[in-house]
Protein backbone atom coordinates (compact mmCIF):
# COMPACT_ATOMS: atom_id res chain seq x y z
CA UNK A 1 0.00 0.00 0.00
CA UNK A 2 2.73 2.45 0.98
CA UNK A 3 4.65 1.67 -2.22
CA UNK A 4 1.55 2.52 -4.25
CA UNK A 5 1.15 5.86 -2.43
CA UNK A 6 4.83 6.65 -3.04
CA UNK A 7 4.52 5.69 -6.71
CA UNK A 8 1.50 7.95 -7.23
CA UNK A 9 3.22 10.80 -5.37
CA UNK A 10 6.29 10.51 -7.60
CA UNK A 11 3.97 10.75 -10.62
CA UNK A 12 3.04 14.23 -9.38
CA UNK A 13 -0.29 13.69 -7.63
CA UNK A 14 -1.12 15.60 -4.47
CA UNK A 15 -2.41 13.71 -1.39
CA UNK A 16 -6.09 14.25 -2.15
CA UNK A 17 -5.68 12.99 -5.72
CA UNK A 18 -3.75 9.96 -4.43
CA UNK A 19 -6.69 9.18 -2.14
CA UNK A 20 -9.20 9.55 -4.98
CA UNK A 21 -7.16 7.30 -7.29
CA UNK A 22 -6.81 4.65 -4.59
CA UNK A 23 -10.55 4.79 -3.92
CA UNK A 24 -11.71 4.75 -7.54
CA UNK A 25 -9.16 2.52 -9.27
CA UNK A 26 -8.01 0.20 -6.49
CA UNK A 27 -11.09 0.01 -4.27
CA UNK A 28 -9.23 1.22 -1.17
CA UNK A 29 -11.57 3.51 0.76
CA UNK A 30 -9.17 4.59 3.54
CA UNK A 31 -5.39 4.28 3.58
CA UNK A 32 -5.17 5.02 7.29
CA UNK A 33 -7.44 2.09 8.18
CA UNK A 34 -5.08 -0.31 6.39
CA UNK A 35 -1.63 1.11 7.11
CA UNK A 36 -2.23 3.07 10.30
CA UNK A 37 -0.75 6.16 8.61
CA UNK A 38 -2.31 8.92 6.55
CA UNK A 39 -1.20 9.61 2.99
CA UNK A 40 0.74 12.69 4.09
CA UNK A 41 2.50 10.71 6.83
CA UNK A 42 3.56 8.11 4.26
CA UNK A 43 4.83 10.88 1.99
CA UNK A 44 6.68 12.53 4.88
CA UNK A 45 8.36 9.24 5.85
CA UNK A 46 9.48 8.74 2.24
CA UNK A 47 10.82 12.30 2.03
CA UNK A 48 8.26 13.30 -0.61
CA UNK A 49 6.29 15.83 1.40
CA UNK A 50 5.70 19.05 -0.56
CA UNK A 51 7.52 22.14 0.72
CA UNK A 52 4.25 24.10 0.85
CA UNK A 53 1.09 22.36 2.17
CA UNK A 54 -1.49 21.49 -0.47
CA UNK A 55 -4.25 23.76 0.86
CA UNK A 56 -1.92 26.77 0.90
CA UNK A 57 -0.63 25.90 -2.58
CA UNK A 58 -4.17 25.78 -3.97
CA UNK A 59 -4.94 29.21 -2.47
CA UNK A 60 -1.76 30.62 -4.03
CA UNK A 61 -2.81 29.22 -7.42
CA UNK A 62 -6.30 30.68 -7.03
CA UNK A 63 -4.87 34.11 -6.22
CA UNK A 64 -2.64 33.91 -9.32
CA UNK A 65 -5.62 33.02 -11.53
CA UNK A 66 -7.63 35.95 -10.15
CA UNK A 67 -4.66 38.30 -10.69
CA UNK A 68 -4.40 37.22 -14.35
CA UNK A 69 -8.14 37.78 -14.75
CA UNK A 70 -7.84 41.26 -13.24
CA UNK A 71 -5.04 42.15 -15.65
CA UNK A 72 -7.48 41.61 -18.52
CA UNK A 73 -10.56 43.00 -16.73
CA UNK A 74 -9.42 45.95 -14.63
CA UNK A 75 -12.91 47.13 -13.67
CA UNK A 76 -14.12 43.81 -12.33
CA UNK A 77 -14.81 44.97 -8.78
CA UNK A 78 -16.30 41.66 -7.70
CA UNK A 79 -13.06 39.82 -8.40
CA UNK A 80 -10.95 42.58 -6.86
CA UNK A 81 -12.80 41.83 -3.64
CA UNK A 82 -12.40 38.08 -4.23
CA UNK A 83 -8.64 38.57 -4.51
CA UNK A 84 -8.59 40.44 -1.21
CA UNK A 85 -10.49 37.61 0.47
CA UNK A 86 -8.21 34.91 -0.98
CA UNK A 87 -5.09 36.83 0.05
CA UNK A 88 -6.51 37.20 3.55
CA UNK A 89 -7.02 33.44 3.71
CA UNK A 90 -3.45 32.92 2.50
CA UNK A 91 -2.07 35.15 5.25
CA UNK A 92 -4.15 33.45 7.95
CA UNK A 93 -3.17 29.96 6.82
CA UNK A 94 0.48 30.95 6.45
CA UNK A 95 0.51 32.36 9.99
CA UNK A 96 -0.97 29.09 11.25
CA UNK A 97 1.64 27.00 9.42
CA UNK A 98 4.44 29.28 10.65
CA UNK A 99 3.23 28.81 14.24
CA UNK A 100 3.08 25.03 13.79
CA UNK A 101 6.53 24.92 12.16
CA UNK A 102 5.31 23.48 8.85
CA UNK A 103 6.64 26.43 6.84
CA UNK A 104 10.19 27.73 7.26
CA UNK A 105 10.60 30.76 9.54
CA UNK A 106 11.64 33.04 6.67
CA UNK A 107 8.64 32.18 4.44
CA UNK A 108 6.59 35.25 3.58
CA UNK A 109 3.69 35.78 1.23
CA UNK A 110 4.20 38.80 -0.97
CA UNK A 111 1.54 39.37 -3.62
CA UNK A 112 2.47 41.07 -6.82
CA UNK A 113 1.51 44.71 -6.54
Amino acid sequence: MEALVIKLTKEGYNPSMVGIILRDQYGIPLVKAITGKSITQIQRDAGLEPSIPVDLQSLLQRAERIRKHLERNRKDLYNKRSLQIVESRIRKLANYYLRKGVLPENWRYSPRA
